[in-house]
């Protein structure tokens, strides 16, 4: 026995489209390569994934016009696919796209409602009935995407103590806590981004004083500063994400930070790369270095490894996952693997 100890990952992905749903992989640490360990088909659509702290729970969406979302066991090391801990539970919103924990509770983010819900967690890790449901509310200026409110994201701040919730259809991002009595959803702020950008995702930069919210309509990033202390978003700069004269239709999709806080990356669907931005000491300007192709079609969603070392990429329309390695001193990925994965939609770590 080598004594190696292999990491696992976890692989969201449409059954709608010819999924398998969830798939559990080892992940070499010399090579970054991934070996599946099982999946499981048990909840439709699971297209976001998160994991509980210890790693002993895995919570998906169900990425469906009634919307859910279910609870899994994630066996031990070396064993197979997650198994299903109760029932999916009704998320009282239409297609939810992303999840967070956040003061014992998960949080979703509804696309096709534009809402927000929190559903409470049981000792052992299930789930119980909503507790609360925020409604957005709002248009933006595109005649089909803006037409009502869309909330794509919800991710909790460094900080544990607010929710950010990133609104497609309002041109915004809206800022609430959980009330981990009540379980309800307590609104505090919202700030608007520029009309027509359509923001999607959002990351903190590593010392929590920013955020880098990625636009979906526009291949963009918004620099915003982010104080915990007031929970006060505040734009103050936006870069484009890929360069002059790129004539292909774009939508960006995920946005991660490197570990050390120096460069930006982020997924393109259309243009199927991966761009590259470097961040200055100030941490509020970014500058595109170049973009890269993403090893496949329509990057739906990207992740830095644990130790920061390489970026893999889900690949929703070629159906893979492709990692890369990155060039510590340029941000560059290389690429170094692909392992199949029909309808990817994201990648975990765990």
């Amino acid at each position: 026995m080598s004594g190696r100890s292999d990491g696992r990952a976890f692989i969201g992905s449409f059954t709608s489209a010819g999924g398998r749903g969830i798939i559990a992989a080892t992940v070499d640490p010399e090579t970054g390569a991934l070996t599946e360990l099982g999946a499981t088909d048990a909840v439709a659509d699971p297209s976001f994934l998160a994991l509980a702290p210890g790693g002993s729970v895995l919570y998906a969406v169900s990425e469906t016009e009634e919307g859910a979302a279910a609870a899994f066991t994630v066996p031990g090391p070396g064993a197979g696919a997650p198994r299903p801990l109760g029932e999916p539970v009704p998320v009282c919103g239409a297609g939810p796209t992303h999840l967070t924990l956040a003061a014992g509770h998960l949080v979703t983010a509804n696309y096709g409602s534009g809402s927000v819900t929190v559903l409470p967690i049981a000792a052992d890790g299930a789930l119980r009935p909503a507790s609360g449901v925020l409604q957005h509310e709002g248009t933006g200026p595109h005649p089909d995407r803006q037409r009502g409110p869309h909330a794509h994201q919800v991710v909790a701040d460094p900080s544990g103590r607010w929710l950010l919730a990133v609104d497609l259809g309002t041109d915004s991002v809206q800022v609430s806590s959980v009330d981990a009595a009540s379980g309800e959803l307590v609104p505090h702020g919202e700030t608007a981004l520029r009309p027509g950008s359509g923001p999607r995702h959002l990351t903190f930069h590593p010392e929590g004083s920013h955020a880098y919210v990625l636009n979906e309509l526009e291949p963009t990033l918004t620099v915003c500063r982010w104080d915990a202390a007031t929970g006060v978003l505040e734009p103050v700069g936006e870069t484009a994400v890929l360069p002059d004269g790129v004539e292909t239709e774009s939508f960006a999709s995920e946005v991660v930070v490197a570990r050390d806080g120096r460069f930006v990356w982020t997924a393109n669907r259309g243009h199927d790369s991966i761009s590259v931005l470097a961040l200055d000491g100030s941490r509020e300007k970014a500058e595109l270095v170049t973009t890269v192709p993403c090893g496949g079609r329509w990057p739906r969603d990207l992740a830095l490894d644990p130790a920061g070392r390489r970026l893999y990429a889900a690949n929703e329309h070629s159906g893979d996952v492709s990692w890369f390695d990155i060039d510590q001193e340029t941000g560059i990925p290389i690429p170094a693997g692909s392992f199949e994965a029909p309808a990817a939609s994201c990648v975990i770590f765990g």
